[in-house]
């Protein structure tokens, strides 16, 4: 009995046996995967690796790198496209939520999933509909080679081959916390490939290049780098720089430039691109680390500027991390500013075989998105755009756009109502919700609270709808803005508690939702705060028509963290024309979030010092009268030695007008084209008609009738030609004042202008022939002449002024060059006419001596008589003399 027990004990510990090998054992030849080897597409999380296929049911992954998740699984489906990832599936039971550097291990796929159901295998987190990395398994089971997908091309081409991705490389080493070198050795090539990887901010760059191995000491000088970073819409770059000096890129007085300039500014006759070597790759910002791949020649070309590096020689290397300063009109290039003490050295063979790096970069800011804080006064404008750098993919090609930046962080405040103007299309329904990804959560079988929106609100930008917010106490401090048909358009809401809108009165926008400007008015001062809406290394507002002539303040951090807001008269666009001012500020503070730059300040509305005194004793504030507000930013400043560098990247278009005691604002409009056209028609009229019109009076008597047709032509011409023009001016603009001495110099000659055709309409008529002039006749030439001659010098005078008051109004710099060549046609004017009164002079004297007595007025009913001809009794009596002349000389003449 104990002997058949064993038997059935043997027996069934066999099946168990049986069952478990015939349920653990998986097939090596059902499938066209097997041996198949693929680096993984990194998406987010830093997430690396490479994955190879053991089996039917297995896959192995090595080298794997990726930030932890909420709720990760390896994820299958049918493409890599927003719609088949958002459709796939679990396909192993292995819970990929931890952090993982540089690991190995194998993956058994569920026992209802073959490799034929899968085309992408994926890194999904499953709350947020995340992909943090793939590879691409297509057409590989009808047995054709995989192709994975390639990075986006630079300039065209990529010089990644089959399953290689641009993130992957073979040797990896730290040159600082945060900062690494990757690279790839391509001997037989004669080329390197490298990848610099920095938790670094948008804003600044990195460096990596070969010192010249003929320094010993000094290393940056003479040495081959290359710059990288991001420009301002995101896009990578990689240029090749050389060091001749410890500053900046500097241009001199003779063209030459020195500094750490770009190797093509050196050679500015080089138009095919020899001395620049580095050729850009590939380059992404995710989770806020910078990756940018290049490749460059180990033996280059450029002898000049290029080290030549020996593939199996110790070199030294240098490195260094900055600002960016963006292009100017000088230097079309972005460059890199003062290190802050961020660079260092280096020995490196780029032979051996190196990995330093244990597990992905973890940057402390991840997020790269722009923001966007909610104003109670200013709409949010809600549109739609094509997904660029979408945040959290897979997604949609269409998303949304708040205030034209795509899918931006919303920032709103408890309590404060927060109006959005909705113009994304009837197709889109705009809404506020608990579900991170949108498009009615209940088609999804999951639940979801809504704060806000729904169905009807939806509009189009030439109807839109405006709907109201106001979150409360019980809004989460994470909600999400999307659409109710469609997923994955929207992002985040920051719901905080109180801000600036609750601490200052009033607040406007400033050119193009660029800056928010804050202030509450006291009795004797006001306190104001500025936060830029981009981000910068600095934010600085001018109170006048534009930086040039205005008082700045610019609120900045100091390399220690310090927020420090400096105060400044700026009379040029010269670094060297910034003048430090000794404001009375108090309550002054500066912070920088994410990159966004806020400042506040106290000052009081008139300073305490006598006017002129110093500049900074005319900035005096009235509530009553409009003030000016301009601003820029830029990626740099300091508190002394002001350079080019601290030269602003962005800036607005114009000035605005901030109505500080109604509490709102409205962009000055730059009238310059309108005035110009005001101007030239006023020139036209008292510069050219008017005069011709006089002129032809006083000098074409002598040919005809056909002189009164030509001035009373040009008299009527010009005096339509003021009217039109006086028009055109007051409608632009919207009234009339006469504050300006161009002002009242133009209406005094418009008047006088007027005057003259009511004064013609009113002439006595002219005497007969041998009558004499009445006393009326004679008071009305003189009436309009004088009339005449003084509207023209008075309009002369007031387009000279008008030329001034558009350099005060605008400082335009061409007004004083304008205001002298209008005085060079006046004396050239005056001088034609003491030339035309001469030749007058003559022709009278030329005229007595032979005779003739009409040389004063012409005939004809339309003469009027001529203020510079003798009176009419010496006339008749020269004319008689005349007369007795001719009969006397008559026989003389036979």
């Amino acid at each position: 009995m104990a002997l058949f027990r064993c038997f059935l004990i043997g027996c069934l510990c066999f099946f168990i046996h049986l069952i478990h090998f015939s349920d653990s054992y998986c097939p090596r030849t059902n499938t066209t995967l097997l041996n198949f080897t693929s680096e993984f597409v990194m998406v987010q999380h830093q997430l690396r690796g490479v994955l190879s296929v053991i089996d039917d049911c297995s896959f192995r992954v090595t080298q794997f790198d990726m930030l932890s998740g909420s709720d990760v699984h390896w994820w299958g489906a049918d493409g890599d496209d927003f719609q088949n990832l958002t459709k796939g599936f679990v396909v192993s039971d292995q819970i990929l939520n931890q952090a993982y550097k540089n690991d190995s291990f194998l993956v058994n796929l569920r026992k209802n999933v073959t490799w034929d159901k899968i085309e992408v295998l994926a890194v999904w987190d499953t709350p947020t509909a995340s992909d943090f990395g793939h590879v691409l398994l297509r057409n590989l089971s009808n047995g054709i080679e995989n192709s994975a997908p390639l990075p986006m091309p630079v300039n065209g081409s990529t010089s990644l081959m089959g399953n290689e991705q641009p993130t992957m490389f073979e040797n990896c080493k730290v040159l600082n916390d945060g900062y690494r070198i990757r690279w790839t050795l391509k001997e037989e090539e004669n080329r390197i490939d490298i990848g610099l990887e920095g938790a670094i901010g948008i804003q600044n760059y990195m460096a990596f290049g070969w010192a010249n191995p003929n320094v010993t000491a000094n290393f940056m000088l003479g040495s081959d780098v290359v710059i990288t970073g991001f420009k301002e819409d995101g896009m990578p770059f990689a240029d090749d720089f050389y060091i001749t000096k410890y500053s900046e890129c500097m241009i001199n007085q003779d063209g030459s430039v020195q500094g750490v300039c770009p190797d093509t500014m050196y050679e500015s006759s080089d138009h095919i691109g020899l001395v620049n070597n580095t050729k850009l790759v590939y380059g992404h910002r995710k989770d806020g680390v910078s990756f940018i791949r290049y490749k460059r020649l180990l033996k280059s070309v450029d002898k000049k500027y290029d080290v030549l590096v020996e593939p199996k020689g110790n070199m030294t290397v240098i490195w260094a991390l900055g600002l960016i300063k963006p292009p100017d009109s000088l230097r079309p290039f972005y460059l890199p500013q003062n290190h802050g003490g961020r660079f260092g050295y280096l020995t490196l063979n780029i032979s051996r075989r190196v990995n330093e790096c244990l597990g992905p970069l973890d940057a402390e800011d991840k997020e790269d998105q722009d923001f966007v804080i909610a104003d109670k006064k200013e709409p949010l404008v809600v549109v739609t755009g094509p997904a660029l750098h979408y945040p959290n993919p897979p997604n949609p090609s269409k998303v949304l756009y708040i205030n034209k930046k795509e899918a931006p962080v919303l920032r709103v405040e408890r309590g404060v109502p927060v109006k959005f103007s909705i113009q994304a299309g009837h197709d889109v329904a705009f809404y506020v919700t608990s579900d991170p990804l949108g498009g009615n959560a209940t088609l999804r079988n999951m639940s979801e609270t809504i704060y806000f929106g729904g169905p009807e609100a939806e509009g189009v930008q030439a109807s839109p709808t405006e709907l109201v917010w106001a979150p409360d106490r019980n809004t989460p401090d994470l909600v999400y803005y999307q659409s109710l048909y469609t997923s994955k358009m929207g992002w985040k809401v920051q719901v905080v508690d109180g801000g600036l809108p609750d601490m200052y009165n009033n607040s406007v926008s400033l050119d193009d939702h660029q800056v928010m400007l804050f202030w509450t008015l006291s009795e004797n001062s006001i306190s104001i705060a500025a936060r830029s809406e981009k981000k910068s290394g600095y934010l600085a507002i001018g109170f006048g028509r534009g930086m040039v002539n205005s008082f700045g303040y610019v609120g900045w951090i100091d390399d220690e963290g310090r927020g420090r807001v400096s105060t400044y008269w700026i009379d040029g666009r010269e670094p060297s024309r910034l003048h430090p001012t000794r404001e009375n500020l108090t309550y002054v503070r500066c912070k920088s979030e994410n990159g966004i730059i806020t400042m506040e300040f106290t000052r009081p509305l008139k300073p305490s010092c006598k006017l002129n005194e110093r500049p900074d004793c005319n900035n005096i504030i009235d509530p009553t009268t409009p003030l000016k507000v301009v601003w820029a930013m830029g990626a740099q400043w300091s508190d002394d030695h002001l350079s080019v560098r601290n030269m602003h990247s962005v800036t607005s278009k114009r000035p605005v007008s901030v109505l500080l005691m109604r509490g709102s604002a409205e962009a000055e409009e730059d009238l310059r084209p309108v005035l110009a056209v005001h101007g030239f028609m006023m020139f036209l009229a008292w510069g050219i008609l008017l005069p011709g019109g006089i002129l032809a009076a006083r000098y074409l008597k002598h040919v005809g009738d056909g002189w009164f047709k030509i001035h009373v032509n040009l008299q009527y011409s010009g005096l339509v030609i003021i009217f039109l023009g006086f028009l055109f001016a007051v409608a632009e603009l919207r009234g009339f004042t006469f504050r300006s001495l161009h002002a009242k110099f133009g209406t005094l000659a418009i008047i006088l202008a007027i005057a003259q055709p009511v004064n013609a309409y009113l002439r006595p008529k002219k005497p007969a022939n041998a009558e004499e002039v009445s006393s009326r006749r004679l008071i009305w030439e003189y009436i309009h002449v004088i009339t005449g001659r003084c509207a023209i010098i008075i309009g002369c005078a007031g387009l000279i002024t008008g030329m001034k008051h558009l350099g005060d109004k605008y400082g335009d710099e061409n007004t004083h060059g304008l205001i002298w060549a209008l005085i060079v046609w006046f004396l050239v004017g005056a001088l034609t006419v003491m030339y035309l009164e001469y030749r007058e002079k003559k022709r009278i004297r030329r005229d007595r001596l032979s005779g003739r007595s009409d040389w004063v007025m012409g005939n004809g009913e339309e003469d009027d008589i001529g203020l510079l001809r003798p009176s009419r009794p010496m006339a008749e009596k020269e004319a008689l003399s005349s007369e007795r002349m001719e009969i006397q000389l008559e026989p003389l003449s036979r």
